[in-house]
């Protein structure tokens, strides 16, 4: 206890000073505790800088794009002054600067501007195709979990047995073969030959949910593999290391029964890592959905952004693209806030504080 706290206690005309639960962070000297509340603004400070250096990045990328945004919209037939009178509304003439500035401000009020080929809000555009992305990932989730958790504990199980070496093998299938070509490879084999499912298109649920879970089975699936493949080598070397440690051994030896072990004791501590991996991967769910979305012709998120590139549509680019980095972003501070707080024996590196 610190001196100022015994003091505290002594001096009765002194009122108790309530403090924030610490975090321990590992410094060069060794661990040291530091606030919660630090950890948190630390945290959202970087976040906050990682999406200032992310709209540079988007707007400068945008206009590396080749063409004319004015020639899109205005047509192949237009006249000098019809281009000159779009360029003029859109500020497309003003210095890069300016616009980033404009564009920035508009966006903090939650104003993308509208899309230059529709004509409609790209707030709106991204509320319409955004759900079909969420539920697209939500099921490649549940693929993976399904197919990643039950052969990682059985391989960890089943540790240097043909079983073990199987589960690797296709796991390093699933990380190395690309999403087109296994999508197209379902479609050759479910769709053309076997008519077991449709081979593209989308159904809202509510329109007809069987229609609807036909069309998502293959995406999902194909989106959901090769993050399968990620979570089970992470599920095996975390059900390993746990495996092997005091506790678990100590189990043993009072007598209960390996099922027992594992599914009480062993699989509640060795997920937790992989829960953290889950949360890291959503931005790689993300990409992987425009390619995805392409190959099944659904009309989501990632189909937007490719439409949006390949008719230079630089305001619906940017905005999709800045929402998409700041879910990522977002996504990323929950997992890293909520890990460290659930598991305080977790240490982040870089942080300091006073012992």
């Amino acid at each position: 206890m610190r001196l100022s706290g015994a003091a505290s206690q002594l001096d009765p005309s002194r009122r108790p000073v309530w403090k924030l639960p610490r975090v321990l962070a590992a410094g060069r000297d060794g661990g040291r505790y530091i606030p919660v509340f630090d950890f948190l603004v630390r945290r959202v400070i970087i976040s906050i800088v990682t999406l200032v250096v992310i709209s540079l990045i988007v707007f400068t990328g945008v206009r590396l794009i080749p063409g004319d945004p004015a020639r899109v919209m205005a047509g192949t037939d237009a006249d000098p002054a019809g281009l000159e009178e779009i360029r003029q509304k859109y500020g497309l003439n003003d210095p890069i600067v300016v616009q980033y500035l404009r564009w920035v401000g508009l966006a903090v009020r939650g104003d993308l501007g509208e899309s230059i080929r529709t004509r409609e809000s790209v707030v709106w555009t991204v509320a319409r195709k955004l759900p079909i992305t969420i539920e697209l990932a939500g099921f490649a989730v549940l693929v993976a979990l399904a197919l990643a958790i039950p052969a990682g504990v059985f391989s960890a199980v089943r540790r240097n047995t043909v079983w073990d070496l199987l589960a690797n093998a296709v796991s390093l299938c699933g990380i190395s073969i690309p999403s087109f070509w296994l999508g197209i490879m379902l479609i050759l084999l479910l769709a053309v030959r076997l008519h077991w499912l449709p081979a593209s298109g989308f159904v809202p649920f509510w329109q007809h949910p069987l229609g609807n879970l036909e069309r998502m089975v293959m995406p999902a699936f194909v989106l959901g593999a090769g993050l399968a493949a990620v979570l089970m080598r992470q599920t095996r070397n975390s059900m390993i290391e746990v495996m092997s440690a005091d506790y678990i051994r100590t189990a043993h030896s009072k007598g209960l029964a390996g099922r027992v072990v594992l599914f009480r004791h062993a699989i509640r501590n060795g997920l937790i890592p992989v829960v953290t991996i889950l949360g890291l991967q959503m931005g790689a769910l993300m990409g992987g959905a425009v390619v995805t979305e392409q190959i099944f012709v659904v009309p989501g998120f990632g189909r937007l952004i490719v439409e949006a590139v390949f008719t230079r549509d630089y305001p619906l680019v940017q905005g999709v693209v800045l929402i998409t980095a700041s879910s990522y972003v977002l996504v990323n501070l929950l997992v890293d806030v909520s890990y460290s707080l659930l598991n305080p024996r977790i240490r982040i590196r870089g942080a300091t504080g006073e012992p």
